[in-house]
């Protein structure tokens, strides 16, 4: 891989992911000290600047790469190519639309549709918002949050590492978890977070728990 720089410069790896923050949302808390152990971080190089940028972000279970750009994505593209023989087997990819096409030689892709992400713009919509059911959990929970969501959202990505970070909800009635949900980021060093596997369990649907929990 002599054409690719593996970065380590958090600040440069920023600056370039700033350009286009809520885009970058995921990638810009993954430089926080909670999850930057579990990164690396791939770049093309042009005239010292980042041209194109790949995160291989490894938790515990499966790898992720995301390669993410607005505009032209031939220079993500080529970075892919490179890449793609020294990837591990099996990954789960975040990509531009497009970009799947550079690994496509290398790998059997399996489609799981789009993602789209929702930005808070606004940030005072959130001044009279109050949880009014909503518990902390954390690892203890972990085996009863597994089971939720095998019910309440089958094929979801969950980290239980996250657990780890306190900021994972739920609301509980009848004795059962009806309702949890959680981050995939979240710096306060980076201020960024994304919200993630918000869900309610089939059983308790229609009461705004989802919202509760959010």
């Amino acid at each position: 891989m002599s054409d690719l720089t593996v970065l380590t410069d958090r600040d440069a790896i920023e600056k370039y992911l700033r350009r286009d923050t809520p885009l970058n949302i995921y990638l810009i808390g993954d430089l926080d000290d909670f999850f930057w152990p579990h990164t690396t971080w791939y770049a093309s190089m042009s005239g010292g600047e980042i041209e194109a940028l790949a995160l291989l972000y490894r938790p515990s279970g499966l790898p992720t790469l995301i390669v993410l750009i607005n505009g032209d994505i031939r220079p993500a593209s080529d970075l892919l190519q490179e890449l793609s023989p020294h990837l591990p087997d099996t990954v789960y990819a975040h990509l531009t639309p497009g970009l799947e096409n550079a690994i496509a030689a290398d790998f059997h892709l399996d489609s799981r549709g789009d993602h789209n992400k929702m930005i808070l713009r606004t940030p005072s919509l959130l001044d009279n918002v109050s949880s009014r059911q909503s518990v902390p959990l954390s690892i203890q929970d972990e085996k009863e949050i597994l089971a939720f969501y095998r019910e309440a959202y089958p094929g979801n990505w969950f980290d239980a590492r996250m657990l780890e970070t306190g900021h994972y909800w739920g609301v509980r009635l009848h004795g059962r978890l009806a309702a949890a949900g959680g981050v995939h980021v979240c710096s306060a060093r980076y201020r960024v977070a994304a919200l993630g596997n918000i869900a309610t369990h089939p059983d308790f649907r229609g009461q705004g728990l989802a919202g509760d929990v959010t």
